[in-house]
């Protein structure tokens, strides 16, 4: 093994807002309150991986590497790359699963990244980006990067193209801030993507064209009028708020507080809102009570948009 080659690395993934309600598979940002650890040690077994252990928020994951999203992740690595060495792996989780916040993509990502660390010739996130794909699909049971690209790259990221996928980070207006109520219950990704409609009104398409191009605009022109009249999803959200009791009061309870924008996190069921730093606390206060008022407690943050994405946090050669 050539000298200064790691053999063991740790490595951070922040949680994520997915789709931020206009950008359905293609938008996604980061929310650094919380977010999963994934260790990866080099052993000889050539092309093996392991999970050793899961630890943290959720602990019954699949310790297959093949079921497991950074099992699976790690495994494409290993395989295109056809690196010499095995990876024994261990998860800490942060994130809720069936949260709506990434865990799956996060657990991916982190691994990707962790075993980065280990090659002689680190790769660049593109291709870690493609490894993570992969893994997250394990999950959600399609391969989409609206989670997988912000957790990677941090802040606001826009990704376009599946096979040969190209990612922009796109500028946040100074002063916005996220807020994340996670209600206590579990919604799985594939349940929320089943129940989507195969056919799409085409006045509804081109309605949501214009909040996307109308929203990512906003960003760059720091218009927040702009932005909140185009923060509207009129094809996803629709159709998911049923799962998620009293979201109907929830977005409500934001929206009279003073939110640019409320709407579902990923799949759900954790519910986002885009404020104005001076609002953000009263708007999670009024959120959280929404919930509560149709039976919920509920985990919340107010969290930074334009965050650092995943990175090395411990290791070493």
């Amino acid at each position: 093994m050539s000298e200064g080659v790691r053999e063991r690395a740790t490595a951070f993934a922040p949680a994520t807002v997915g789709n931020v309600g206009i950008g359905f598979d293609i938008l996604g940002h980061t929310v650094e309150a919380l977010g999963d650890r994934v260790t990866v040690v080099r052993t000889p077994e050539r092309g093996v991986v392991r999970i050793r252990e899961i630890t943290g928020t959720v602990t019954d994951l699949p310790l297959e590497a093949e079921r497991n999203t950074a099992g699976q992740a790690l495994l494409s690595l290993a395989r295109a790359q056809r690196i010499q060495f095995g990876m024994d792996v261990s998860i800490e989780k942060g994130i809720p699963l069936g949260s709506g916040l990434g865990g799956s993509a996060a657990s991916a990502v982190a691994a990707v990244v962790a075993g980065n660390a280990l090659l002689e010739t680190p790769l660049p996130k593109l291709q870690l980006l493609k490894f993570a794909m992969q893994g997250e699909a394990v999950a959600s049971g399609s391969v989409h990067v609206d989670n997988i690209a912000p957790s990677l790259y941090g802040g606001l990221v826009l990704t376009v193209g599946i096979d040969h996928p190209r990612t922009k980070r796109i500028p946040v207006p100074n002063g916005v801030r996220c807020v994340v109520v996670h209600p206590h219950m579990y919604l799985s990704t594939r349940e929320a993507r089943r129940i989507l409609k195969k056919q799409i009104d085409l006045a509804d398409v081109v309605w949501q064209c214009a909040n996307l191009a109308g929203f990512i605009t906003a960003c760059y022109s720091d218009d927040l009028d702009m932005m909140r009249d185009a923060f509207e999803d009129v094809l996803i959200e629709p159709q998911r708020q049923a799962l998620i009791p009293g979201f109907k009061s929830v977005k409500q309870a934001a929206m009279s507080n003073g939110a640019l924008g409320c709407s579902i996190s990923g799949a759900g069921p954790t519910v986002f809102a885009w404020a104005e730093a001076p609002y953000a606390d009263g708007i999670r206060a009024a959120m959280v009570a929404a919930f509560q008022e149709h039976g919920l407690e509920s985990d919340h943050w107010v969290s930074a948009i334009e965050g650092e994405g995943a990175r090395l946090v411990d290791g070493s050669g």
